[in-house]
């Protein structure tokens, strides 16, 4: 049996096929171009005003922000050297009143050592010589007591032991 027709026959059905697609193909890459072409000339027709005002707009705001930026630019060295100035005065207040409160604490010392001494120097000038003199009274009167009368002894005798019970 001979197949040669039959692959023939079998292979031009396939080239004829092959054909029928490629011109489909070809029908519709044809109908997409010519709805993409419709389509990119309607968004160039709605767009590219959109895409022009905005670039002048841009033109003509862009002096606009170079004056803005340059002006925050400025602002904040400005503001910079103001906080730099600022922590400079706070840290010479803080050292300032740190100072003054060391010196008034060495003032405050210095004056409870003054009272001490002076409430020492009290003591030892005027305390004590009272208590001595006051001694030398006491002793000048019981001399003179005992001298004068031995009355008046024998009441200060009594008092004396009621004297020792509150001490």
């Amino acid at each position: 049996m001979d197949y040669l027709p039959i692959f023939v026959g079998v292979t031009a059905a396939a080239v004829v096929i092959q054909a029928g697609i490629l011109v489909a193909l070809f029908v519709a890459v044809k109908k997409s171009t010519s709805r993409m072409e419709a389509l990119a000339t309607e968004v160039k027709s709605k767009v590219m005003p959109t895409v022009d005002t905005a670039q002048s707009m841009l033109v003509e705001w862009r002096p606009k922000f170079d004056t803005i930026a340059s002006n925050v630019s400025e602002t904040t060295t400005v503001v910079r050297g103001q906080v730099e100035r600022l922590d400079a005065t706070v840290t010479d207040i803080v050292d300032r009143t740190r100072l003054q409160v060391i010196r008034a604490d060495e003032l405050l010392n210095r004056t409870m050592d003054r009272i001490e001494e002076t409430s020492d120097v009290v003591h030892r000038t005027v305390v004590s010589p009272v208590r001595q003199l006051s001694g030398i009274i006491q002793g000048l009167t019981a001399g003179l007591e005992f001298l004068l009368g031995g009355e008046r002894r024998r009441r200060h005798d009594v008092s004396v032991p009621q004297d020792e019970m509150f001490i």
